[in-house]
């Protein structure tokens, strides 16, 4: 039987199928933020920037919600990409694809987060790609997670909660079939070509919180979803070690 992991020498980068991208994690970046990250994955680069506020949407307040709330907002500069890509200020709206990637960041921030120990805060994650070669939503969720836990540990020393919120770690990565073989951590140039698409967003202990996979144009296997959960799950043990390295 084919071995899914064997090493492909067509990746346009070198690596092999089970191998990801240099990442770096760089914290405090954003001096005025409550807690900030730059994440790198390859060329792909993400600065991450958590703020506090002392209030919840307004929903919340209406319906009697308890506890606080988690936020994310994303956007891309226009020098991120090769041809300049517009602000949303400029076209008047934030674009559907914002929108679902700053939902995802949100989403997966609040899987970890006992929202109810953060009573009366809301927590803003701003992610703003730097440059985008290909995985920017994992980044910016792996890199967010970074940013929030710095905010929160800030509000514990100061006083203003009684204990981190936190009960596990967050981290996303890319896989997909490229060449027709199962890869992980896909770069721009794969991304384009790939058969199959996916995003998984999953917690340090192991769990799932989200996966979100396609075939363009194609279908894909048991086997071949198998394949590309398991490289997955332990590209993300080594996004969870980096990211404790950096708090």
């Amino acid at each position: 039987m084919e071995n899914p992991f064997e090493t492909l020498l067509n990746r346009p980068d070198g690596r092999t199928a089970e191998q990801l991208r240099p990442i770096s994690i760089e914290a405090g970046i954003a001096p005025n933020a409550t807690g900030s990250a730059l994440i790198r994955f390859g060329n792909t680069q993400v600065i991450c920037g958590a703020c506090i506020e002392k209030k919840v949407p307004g929903w919340m307040q209406r319906q009697g919600v308890q506890g606080g709330w988690i936020t994310a907002e994303y956007s891309m500069l226009p020098y991120s990409t090769h041809d300049r890509k517009d602000r949303d200020s400029s076209r008047g709206k934030v674009d559907g694809r914002s929108i679902e990637i700053q939902r995802l960041i949100g989403r997966a921030l609040r899987a970890v987060v006992d929202l109810k120990k953060m009573p009366g805060y809301t927590l803003w994650i701003d992610c703003d790609v730097l440059q985008a070669d290909g995985g920017t939503r994992t980044a910016a969720i792996s890199g967010a997670y970074v940013a929030a836990q710095l905010a929160i540990g800030r509000l514990v020393k100061d006083g203003l909660l009684k204990e981190s919120p936190f009960k596990d770690s967050v981290a996303a990565v890319s896989v997909g079939v490229y060449a027709g073989h199962p890869v992980l951590d896909l770069c721009y140039q794969e991304d384009k070509e790939a058969s199959v698409d996916a995003n998984i967003v999953m917690t340090g202990s192991g769990q799932f919180v989200e996966l979100q996979s396609a075939g363009e144009e194609a279908t894909f296997s048991q086997e071949q979803m198998d394949a590309m959960m398991s490289l997955a799950k332990n590209g993300i043990t080594e996004i969870t070690e980096i990211q404790k390295r950096a708090l």
